[in-house]
C-alpha cells in the first residue's frame, strides 16, 4: 500500500513537471505562431505573456476550488488529456483563425485578441493542475501540506525551465512549429489518458479512443494542407521566423519569392536572375560615388540577391554579410543562384553586433532588415546605430537603407522621426520614394547617407532606369518641419507604436 502511494506521488510530480514544461513550450511557440500575422513586435510579446499569465492566475484559483469539490485522480488526469487535445486543436485551426482575426483587428489589438482566443483555455486548464495536485497529495497525512506544496511548485517550475530552454535551443531549430506544438499536445493526451485509465473504470476506454481519433484527424488535416501548396518548393521554421520559398509570377514574369513570416522578403526573376522588387534596385546608388568599391557590408542577407549581383558586377569586391537566420545562406546558394566564392564572407550574427566588434572600414554599407511594417528591428532604427554605421564607413563612403513608411506629415510619424534621426548623424543625406514623393500611401523609402562633403550629382542620362529617374524620386524636405518629430534613440524608440499608426490608417 505504501509503495502504491509513493508511486502515485511520483506520477503527480511527474505530471506537474510535464505540464509546466508544456506551458512554456506553448508560450514560446505562440510568438512564432502569431508572427506571420502581426510581426515580432512588442505588442505580440506583451499580449502573449499577459494572456498566459492571466490564464495561469484564473486557472490556479479555479483549480483550487475544483480540487476541494472533487478530489479525484481521474479528474486530474482528465484535465491533462483535455488540455492536450485543445493544444492540438488550437494549432490546427490557428491559420484559419489568424487569417480572419488579422484582417479585422489592428497590429496593436490583434495579438491580444488572438492570444485570448487561441492560448487562454489550454493555459487555464494546465494551471488548474498544481493546486489540484497539492490537494491529491494532502491525502497523505504523514507529510506537512507546506512541504507538499513546495514540492509541487518546485517540479512545475523546473518543468517550465526545461520546457523554455529545450524549446528555444533544441525543438524549434530542429522541428517546425506544427510538430513541436502538436507533439507537446500529444504527449499530454497520452500521459493523461494512460493515467486516467489506470485510476478509472474500463468503460473510460471510450475517452482514450476519442482522443486518439482527434489527434489522427488533426495530423491528416495538416498533411493535406501542406500537400495542397504546390507552388511552395521549400518551407521550414527557422530559428527566427518561418521560411518559405515559392515560385510564382511578378508582372507576368516567372519569379522566385522568399517569404520570412508574412513578409515578401526577396524576389528574383528566374528567367534572367534580375532583381524583381523595385526598391532592391537602388543598390546601384553606390556607382554615383565609387564605381569600384573594394569592400561592402550588407546587413540582412535574405535571399542574398544583392550580394549575388554585386559579386557578378564587381570582380574585385569583397562582401561581408550579417544574417542572423542560419538557414538563409545555403538556401540562397540552392534556390537564388548565389555564387560560391571566397569573396563573400557570411556571418551568422546580428548586424549591429558585428559592426560593434568589427572595426574595419567599408566603401558602402547597405541595410535591408526593415523588410515590412511587421518586422522592424528597433535597434537598427536609432541614432546610436546610424552613428556606429557612419564610423565604419571610409571617406565618402555611403550608407543605403531600405525603410517602409508614409509621407503623410501628421505627427507622430515613424518615417519622419526616422529621417530626423538619420539626418542628425548624416547631415549630407538624401531620401527617395520608390513609388512617388507625392504619394501618402505606404511605400519603400530609400535612405542615402554620405560620410563626407561629396554631394550627390543626379545623372541626366543613364542606362540604369533607377539612376535615370532618381531626381524625380527625391523627397524635398525643405518645406517640412522635422523638429516636430522625435528622434529615435536606444533609450526611446516607440517603433511599434508609430508603425501601428501607419497600419491602422492605411489598412
Amino acid at each position: 500500500m505504501i509503495a502504491i502511494q509513493n508511486l502515485k506521488h511520483i506520477f503527480l510530480r511527474a505530471s506537474v513537471f510535464i505540464t509546466g514544461a508544456v506551458v512554456l513550450v506553448v508560450e514560446i511557440c505562440a510568438l512564432r505562431i502569431l508572427a506571420p500575422y502581426y510581426g515580432n513586435t512588442i505588442y505580440t510579446a506583451s499580449s502573449i505573456i499577459g494572456i498566459i499569465l492571466a490564464a495561469l492566475a484564473v486557472g490556479y484559483y479555479a483549480g483550487g476550488w475544483l480540487a476541494d469539490a472533487y478530489r479525484k485522480d481521474s479528474i486530474f488526469y482528465g484535465i491533462i488529456a483535455t488540455a492536450g487535445l485543445l493544444i492540438v486543436f488550437m494549432q490546427v485551426i490557428s491559420p484559419s483563425v489568424l487569417n480572419f482575426l488579422s484582417s479585422v483587428f489592428s497590429l496593436a489589438s490583434g495579438p491580444l485578441i488572438s492570444s485570448l482566443f487561441l492560448f487562454f483555455v489550454p493555459a487555464f486548464l494546465l494551471a488548474m493542475l498544481s493546486p489540484f495536485a497539492i490537494q491529491l497529495l494532502s491525502a497523505d497525512k504523514s507529510k506537512a501540506i507546506g512541504r507538499q506544496s513546495g514540492s509541487i511548485f518546485f517540479w512545475s517550475t523546473v518543468g517550465s525551465i526545461c520546457g523554455s530552454l529545450i524549446t528555444g535551443f533544441v525543438l524549434i531549430p530542429q522541428w517546425g512549429i506544427n510538430s513541436v506544438v502538436i507533439g507537446a499536445g500529444t504527449i499530454l493526451v497520452i500521459w493523461g489518458v494512460v493515467n486516467f485509465l489506470l485510476v478509472s473504470k474500463p468503460q473510460s476506454m471510450l475517452f482514450a479512443i476519442a482522443g486518439i481519433v482527434v489527434i489522427m484527424v488533426c495530423f491528416l488535416w495538416l498533411s493535406f494542407q501542406q500537400a495542397t501548396e504546390s507552388s511552395v518548393i521549400y518551407q521550414k521554421d527557422g530559428v527566427y521566423e518561418k521560411i518559405k520559398v515559392v515560385d510564382g509570377f511578378w508582372y507576368n514574369r516567372p519569379t522566385r519569392f522568399l517569404f520570412q513570416d508574412m513578409s515578401y522578403s526577396a524576389a528574383m526573376h528566374t528567367d534572367s536572375f534580375e532583381l524583381a522588387y523595385e526598391y532592391t534596385k537602388y543598390y546601384t546608388l553606390y556607382t554615383l560615388f565609387n564605381k569600384n568599391p573594394a569592400k561592402a557590408f550588407i546587413i540582412g542577407g535574405g535571399a542574398y540577391s544583392i550580394p549575388a549581383i554585386l559579386l557578378r558586377e564587381l570582380p574585385d569586391i569583397h562582401i561581408d554579410v550579417a544574417e542572423i537566420e542560419p538557414e538563409l545562406f545555403s538556401l540562397a546558394q540552392t534556390y537564388f543562384s548565389l555564387p560560391i566564392t571566397d569573396r563573400l564572407t557570411n556571418h551568422i550574427q546580428d548586424g549591429r553586433q558585428f559592426l560593434t566588434k568589427n572595426i574595419q572600414e567599408y566603401d558602402f554599407i547597405l541595410s535591408d532588415v526593415y523588410y515590412s511594417f511587421f518586422s522592424i528591428p528597433v535597434h537598427f532604427t536609432t541614432k546610436e546605430f546610424f552613428a556606429l554605421a557612419k564610423e565604419r564607413l571610409s571617406e565618402n563612403g555611403i550608407f543605403i537603407g531600405n525603410f517602409a513608411g508614409t509621407l503623410d506629415q501628421s505627427s507622430p510619424s515613424f518615417l519622419f522621426s526616422e529621417i530626423r534621426t538619420f539626418r542628425s548623424i548624416f547631415p549630407n543625406s538624401y531620401f527617395f520614394a520608390v513609388n512617388s514623393p507625392s504619394s501618402e500611401t505606404p511605400q519603400n523609402i530609400i535612405f542615402l547617407g554620405i560620410n563626407g562633403e561629396q554631394s550627390l550629382q543626379f545623372p541626366e542620362q543613364s542606362d540604369d532606369p533607377i539612376l535615370a529617374g532618381l531626381s524625380q524620386k527625391n523627397i524635398d524636405l525643405s518645406a517640412i518641419d522635422l523638429s516636430k518629430y522625435q528622434e529615435l534613440t536606444d533609450d526611446f524608440a516607440p517603433v511599434e507604436y508609430l508603425v501601428s499608426k501607419i497600419v491602422k490608417k492605411a489598412y
